[in-house]
Parts: structure tokens; sequence; C-alpha cells
């Protein structure tokens, strides 16, 4: 049975009650409401933390999908259930992929960053400074990618920026 028709809190069955009723009387082409279903199962699944189920539903999204932008946020989704598995490599492949097909997703950006930072952090514990330098630095750019998207959205970063020295206004 498709996880759209066993939601059982409240606000998961209201958002499918409503999403349907777009499906219905939004003109699209079949493969995009195919998309659209199989999307919105992916992020129901994630959402309760059932990721294996998630990614099945993602990449069975992928396959009717032909819009970048839409494209883009799947790819996102992918990337960030990656991330949830501490599988930083793929997920930054998702991430990238994400990018390609929509530049101006700050959420795929900060993610990047944050996963830059955080090699950051395992290279100061594993004593090469170098290298800790070198992904905070690029924490810091792709930091300020998203932050030239959504200004008042990484607040954290911004601060993490000043104080390093690495924000120039």
């Amino acid at each position: 049975m498709p996880r759209s028709q066993r939601n059982d809190n409240f606000i998961d069955k209201t958002f499918t009650i409503v999403a349907d009723i777009l499906l219905q009387i939004i003109p699209m082409a079949s493969g995009e409401k195919e998309a659209f279903t199989y999307y919105r199962d992916g992020m129901s699944a994630q959402s309760e933390g059932e990721y294996a189920e998630a990614l099945q539903n993602y990449y069975e999204a992928m396959r009717p999908e032909i819009d970048p932008y839409d494209r883009s946020y799947i790819l996102y989704n992918i990337g960030l259930i990656h991330t949830s598995n501490g599988e930083h490599t793929k997920a930054l492949e998702y991430y990238f992929q994400a990018l390609e097909r929509n530049p101006s997703l700050p959420q795929a950006l900060n993610n990047t960053a944050l996963i830059c930072h955080y090699r950051g952090e395992q290279a100061i514990r594993q004593g090469d400074p170098e290298i800790a330098e070198a992904w905070f630095n690029q924490a810091a750019e792709y930091w300020k990618q998203a932050i030239a998207l959504a200004p008042s959205n990484y607040i954290e970063a911004q601060n993490w920026l000043k104080i390093t020295g690495r924000f120039v206004e």
C-alpha cells in the first residue's frame, strides 16, 4: 500500500488530501503526477525516519520527472538522507547534482558547507591543520553563496565567517 494511503497523523493526512485534490485539478502530464506522488511518499517516509523507503520513492520519482528544478529537490532530499546516514561523500554527490540543476538552492549549498566544515574539524582532530584550513575555506565559499541567496537564513554561518575572518562585506 502506498504511504500516502496509510498516513496516521492528522497533518500528513491533511497534506495528502490537499495534494490529491491538487493532482486532480491542476493540469499536468501523467508523468508529472506520478513523480509528485512518489516524491510526496518519499517526503512522508523521510519525515518518519524510514530512509530506505524514502530513497526508493525518490529514485522512482526521478524516472518520470523531467523538470530540472523539480529534480533538484528530489536530489537534494536524497542527499539529506545520505547526510543523515553519515555517508557524506554520497551526500555531496547528490547536493552537487541538485546544484547543477538549480544553482539557487541555498539549502544544498549550506549542507555542502556543513560537510566541508565537519571534514575540517576531523582534519584538526587528526593533527592536519593544512588540510583543515582547506576544508574550512571550502566551507566558507559555499556558505557565502548560500548567504547571498538567503541572507537571513544562515546566521550561525555568518558569525563563523566573521569570527574566522572569512566574511568579506
